[in-house]
């Protein structure tokens, strides 16, 4: 049975699940901002788990319907099979977000589209009570211009929890969005590669991944597996296709490093438990000390933003120095992820494109500084 599936992804990030989807075998189409729908049976909701780098979640799509009072919301919501996912024992919390909606009041929306699922188990299964006793099937209902989607989360702990950073420091960025800021460049493998404010290591582990081609969803669980209706079967032949499509290693190190060694401790400690400690070359140092004669290579980059770490007069200077490390690294691309909307003034360079992003809910900018392209034909154009 063909299912109606969204993956959730940050603000800016659609195109890009889109075309990780693409990639799975799925057709996609953004449907509402962060919203990405895709068709497919119960093996996509295995598949999009363990593969999507720049998703947050991935929901079933219950149902879809225009209401404007309580009584449509309730009648639409109890007219839906649920008893497709849920048996009389699963635990089904309702949670809930309206905009620019009749139905405004979110409290009572979620009242009423669990009052309608009850109803509906009851009638379906035969039963007078519904223990909720069993695993957890978490239900949304969202209102957008009196539009009504109704859905089911299959993902539980948000997919940017790849479940290697154990350990957090004091500025994390969001996995989901290092390994963005990889697949919106035209890095290779086989070219240079540094993040010179590491931190605890995303950047790297994200890129290490993405060059390994391992699944980033391959050691975690997920709530749709302890779910009744989707087999064990069909996660074990993912995780196995997955293992056997990841390449052994990297023909080249990675280079990442830090000014502060603690950050450095921790990206190493991620790092082996991401599986990708020996992809990469931790050091301590800093910035203003890299030089490189390799050409062509890729400096990925998320500076502390000045209202997150130290002094923003710290920072604004750390910035102003910039442009002499560009200098030194001739033939070298630059993705800069940084809030500082007035950063190319600072490093007095136009970027060559940029991208509204958003690291949490800071927003962000990622400035995009092209080198020469080597020498060869098929490097990918950024996209």
């Amino acid at each position: 049975m063909s299912l109606e599936l969204i993956a959730t992804a940050a603000f800016g990030l659609e195109a890009i699940v889109v075309r990780e989807l693409r990639a799975l075998g799925y057709e996609a189409k953004p449907i509402q901002p962060g919203r990405i729908l895709f068709t497919g049976e119960e093996e996509a909701i295995c598949q999009a788990n363990i593969w999507l780098r720049c998703a947050d979640r991935v929901l079933i799509r219950v149902g879809n319907f225009e209401a404007t009072d309580f009584g449509q919301l309730f009648d639409q919501t109890a007219d839906l099979p649920w008893e497709r996912w849920l048996s009389p024992h699963d635990a089904f919390p309702v949670t809930g977000k309206s905009v620019s909606s009749q139905l405004h009041n979110v409290p009572t929306c979620q009242k009423m589209v669990k009052k309608a699922i009850v109803e509906r188990l009851r009638k379906a299964h035969n039963v007078e009570v519904l223990d909720e006793s069993g695993p957890k099937h978490s239900v949304e209902v969202s209102v957008l211009k009196d539009e009504v989607t109704l859905s089911i989360d299959t993902t539980g702990e948000g997919l940017t929890r790849r479940g290697y950073r154990k350990l957090v420091g004091s500025a994390p960025l969001r996995e989901t969005l290092a390994a963005a800021m990889i697949q919106l460049s035209f890095w290779k493998e086989s070219r240079p590669f540094l993040d010179p404010f590491c931190g605890t290591g995303t950047i790297p582990i994200e890129a290490a991944m993405i060059a390994r081609n391992r699944a980033p969803g391959m050691h975690r669980e997920f709530a749709s597996e302890h779910w009744w209706t989707i087999s064990s079967e069909l996660w074990d032949k993912t995780r196995e296709h997955a293992r056997d499509v990841e390449k052994s290693k990297l023909e080249r190190k990675l280079l990442a490093s830090d000014i502060d060694p603690k950050c450095i401790d921790l990206a190493r400690y991620h790092a082996r438990q991401a599986g990708v400690e020996n992809d990469i070359e931790f050091k301590t140092r800093d910035f203003f000390e890299f030089k490189s004669r390799e050409p062509y290579g890729c400096l990925f980059a998320n500076p502390p933003y000045g209202h997150r770490m130290g002094e923003e007069a710290e920072v604004l200077e750390m910035y102003d120095h910039m442009p002499d490390v560009f200098s030194e690294l001739e033939e070298w691309s630059f993705w800069i992820l940084t809030a500082e909307s007035t950063f190319e003034r600072i490093v007095d360079r136009a970027a060559d494109r940029r991208r509204k992003l958003y690291n949490g809910r800071i927003q962000c900018t990622l400035f995009q500084f092209y080198g020469e392209r080597p020498p060869r034909k098929d490097v990918d154009v950024a996209e």
